[in-house]
């Protein structure tokens, strides 16, 4: 098993990386580090723990959607201007945020 540094939002991480596994970690990391930064250029949020937190939220729900295929019963009708996947991550994170703004703990 190797070791990799990578950047994620300008901060530097060492990584253990199973042997021929480097160029999957990347394609990653990249993902990650758009996604981060994405909501942090949004100006909505500047803690790192939030960002990281609606990141990891929102990779995994186009993950579950992905493998589920289904629409939440409160999503808008095709004719909605949005494609549905970001449409439902849109109202996944303004859930998100209501629960952060009412105390600051997501648990």
């Amino acid at each position: 098993m190797n070791q990799i540094e990578v950047i994620i939002m300008g901060n530097s991480y060492l990584l253990s990386c199973p042997d021929g596994s480097e160029a999957t970690i990347r394609q990653a990391v990249a993902r990650v580090d758009r996604e981060m930064t994405a909501i942090k250029d949004a100006g909505k949020h500047k803690a790192r723990e939030r960002i990281a937190v609606l990141t990891a939220l929102n990779l995994a729900f186009e993950q579950l959607l992905a493998t589920t295929d289904t629409i939440p019963n409160d999503a808008a009708t095709a004719s909605h201007p949005h494609t549905k996947d970001s449409l439902l991550i849109d109202q996944l994170v303004q859930r998100i945020d209501k629960v952060l703004q009412s105390d600051g703990h997501l648990f």
